[in-house]
C-alpha cells in the first residue's frame, strides 16, 4: 500500500520548531510515507481566530481542506492544535450541509474550489502506528531503547474533544504514543499531567501560570521515573522543554527531563543521525541519558 498524504507542518514546525518537521520528513522517508508539500496553505486559523471570527476560521480551515482534496489526499499534521483545528471544521462541514454550502460560497468569492467534505486528518503519530506495517516498523528499529523510561505526554488537542474525534474509543493518543514506546524498546511511564494542557494557550497572557503548568507536568513525570519524554506536537514541544529552566526557577525545583518530538526518538531508534534529527536544538540535552544506551 502506497502511504502519501498532503503535509501541513504547522507554523510552529516552519518556526521555531523546525527539528519536529525535520525529524518528521527523515522517519517518513525511511518508512516510504510520502508527505506532499500544501504550496498554498496558511496558519490553520486557531485558537484566537476561532474565538473571535468562528465563521471565518472555518473558511481558512475549508481553504486547506480544500487544498487536500484536490491532490486527492488525506491530510496529515504534526501540530495538535492544527489537528484539532482541522478536525473539528471538517466534523462541522461533513456534518452540516447548509454551514457547507455557506462556507463554500465564501471560498467561491475568493476563487477557491469547493470543499466536497471528502478527506481524513490524520496526525503523522497515527500513520506511524496504524498504517505502516507493524513488521516493517519493527524492522527498522536497529537502535532499540533497551528499557529506557519514556514518559509519553499527550497534551490535550489530540484527545479532546472526544465528539470530534470518534477514533477515541480504541484507537486515543495514549495507546498510540505508548503503543511506539514499546514498540522502540521503551517503558512508558504512567503518571499524572500526560493529557493535560501544556500550557501554550496562556503563554502570552500569563506566564507565570505557563511555568508552575510545564514544571507540573514535567515533575510528575520525572517523580514517576521517566528518563526521557516525548509528545506528538510541535506547541507542547515547544512549551515542555524551552519552558523548563524558567519552570525551575518558578518552582524552585531542579527538573532537568530532555523533551523531544516522537519523530525525533523515533528517528534515533532507527539510526539517523542526530544532526539529521536536529537533536542539538534541543532546550534540555538528552545525550547524557542517552549515551547510557548507545543512542549518543
Amino acid at each position: 500500500m502506497t502511504l502519501e498524504f498532503a503535509y501541513y507542518p504547522g507554523c510552529a514546525a516552519k518556526q521555531i520548531q523546525r527539528e519536529a518537521d525535520w525529524a518528521a520528513r527523515a522517519v517518513c522517508q525511511e518508512l516510504g510515507i510520502g508527505l506532499l508539500a500544501m504550496p498554498r496553505a496558511s496558519c490553520c486559523g486557531a485558537v484566537s481566530l476561532r474565538e473571535t471570527k468562528p465563521a471565518f476560521a472555518l473558511a481558512v480551515a475549508a481553504r486547506i481542506l480544500s487544498e487536500a482534496e484536490a491532490m486527492g489526499k488525506d491530510l496529515v499534521t504534526i501540530c495538535n492544535t492544527c489537528l484539532q483545528t482541522l478536525t473539528h471544521a471538517n466534523y462541522r462541514l461533513s456534518n452540516e450541509p447548509e454551514l457547507l454550502e455557506k462556507i463554500n460560497a465564501v471560498l467561491a468569492e475568493s476563487g477557491v474550489r469547493p470543499y466536497g467534505g471528502t478527506i481524513k486528518v490524520r496526525h503523522l503519530l497515527w500513520v506511524v502506528t496504524d498504517l505502516v506495517d507493524s513488521r516493517t516498523l519493527k524492522a527498522k528499529i536497529t537502535h532499540p531503547l533497551k528499557g529506557l523510561r519514556v514518559a509519553a505526554f499527550l497534551g490535550c488537542h489530540s484527545i479532546r474533544p472526544e465528539e470530534i474525534f470518534n477514533h477515541a474509543s480504541n484507537t486515543s493518543e495514549g495507546p498510540h504514543l505508548e503503543r511506539l514506546i514499546q514498540l522502540m524498546g521503551g517503558v512508558p511511564v504512567d503518571y499524572v499531567g500526560k493529557d493535560r494542557c501544556c500550557g501554550f494557550h496562556v503563554m502570552l497572557s500569563d506566564k507565570h501560570e505557563v511555568h508552575t503548568m510545564a514544571a507540573k507536568n514535567c515533575l510528575s513525570a520525572k517523580d514517576a521515573g521517566a528518563q526521557v519524554m516525548i509528545t506528538p506536537c510541535t506547541l507542547c514541544d515547544m512549551i515542555m522543554g524551552s519552558v523548563q529552566p524558567i519552570a525551575e526557577k518558578t518552582v524552585q525545583r531542579t527538573i532537568n527531563l530532555p523533551e523531544m518530538n516522537f519523530a525525533q526518538l523515533l528517528g534515533l531508534t532507527m539510526g539517523i543521525s542526530k544532526e539529521r534529527l536536529g537533536i542539538s536544538r534541543l532546550h534540555i540535552d538528552p545525550v547524557p541519558v542517552l549515551s547510557s544506551i548507545g543512542l549518543a
